[in-house]
């Protein structure tokens, strides 16, 4: 499973291939888990009369825990992306191992506690792998598509915002009542003074949110890393995806991308 912050590091789509080269047998990406994650949002925003902070983030909800017991009770108990993916994933290759590959470590204190995640590799240690392995992506096709599961508007989660600009809370949510947080920094400044007038806040523990993150190696400004996202979406829209491949919500039936509360 890939996390859509990886066109930063490798190229798309020859990083489909370059994966099953090393061993893996399907690669899918996190985008339709994100979609199913933001039906979650919606309905839980619809009826929410208090503050909601997202859960998508791990590092979020640990700072909270550890530095913010008593906002515990505001974390969202919904599924991050990479879990509701696993939990897909499983239902649909019941017999498949499942690996995540992150840009940040958090992910692997989270898949620690998820039954659904068998291991964690961080973008660094893939291109580690991929140099021992001596992969040349010049050398694969470049018309490839993911397994499973695609979903395009939700590739824009791993840049700051991401969340809240793709569950279309318009007639749920003022602009004014959504605070985008994207720094641990910025987290506890306004936890230590929140503004009461903020109904959601859709927080990321990296500056500039997933692509931020401390394994994503790239020379690249936060606004360059933005625009790959950005063209990466844009890209992914015109691409012929067949129906088998696609995030049809069917796919996910019976599955609960509820998350244990978190108090």
């Amino acid at each position: 499973m890939l996390a859509p912050s990886f066109v930063v590091c490798f190229p798309y789509p020859r990083i489909i291939p370059a994966l099953k080269k090393i061993g893996f047998d399907k690669v899918v990406e996190l985008t339709f888990g994100a979609k199913m994650v933001n039906r979650e949002y919606h309905a839980l925003l619809e009826n929410s009369k208090e503050l909601v902070i997202s859960s998508v983030c791990p590092g979020v909800v640990e700072t909270i825990k550890s530095s913010f017991p008593r906002y515990k009770k505001n974390i969202a108990n919904i599924d991050s992306p990479m879990i509701a993916t696993a939990k897909i994933c499983k239902k649909t290759y019941p017999r498949h191992k499942i690996i995540f590959i992150s840009p940040c470590d958090f992910k692997k204190i989270e898949a620690k506690k998820s039954k659904y995640i068998d291991f964690v590799i961080n973008y660094k240690e893939l291109n580690e792998i991929f140099l021992e392995q001596k992969i040349d992506f010049l050398k694969f096709k470049s018309k490839e598509s993911f397994d499973n599961f695609h979903s395009d508007y939700t590739k824009i989660y791993p840049i700051s915002g991401g969340l809240s600009s793709t569950v279309h809370f318009k007639k749920i949510l003022k602009k004014k009542e959504i605070k985008v947080l994207d720094s641990v920094l910025n987290l506890k400044k306004f936890l230590n003074s929140p503004d009461k007038n903020i109904k959601f806040i859709d927080a990321t523990f990296c500056k500039g949110a997933c692509i931020g993150g401390p394994a994503v190696f790239s020379s690249l400004t936060i606004n360059q890393r933005k625009k790959k996202i950005l063209e990466y979406l844009e890209k992914s829209k015109h691409e012929c995806i067949l129906d088998s491949k696609k995030g049809i919500i069917k796919k996910a039936k019976g599955i609960s991308f509820k998350s244990p509360k978190y108090h």
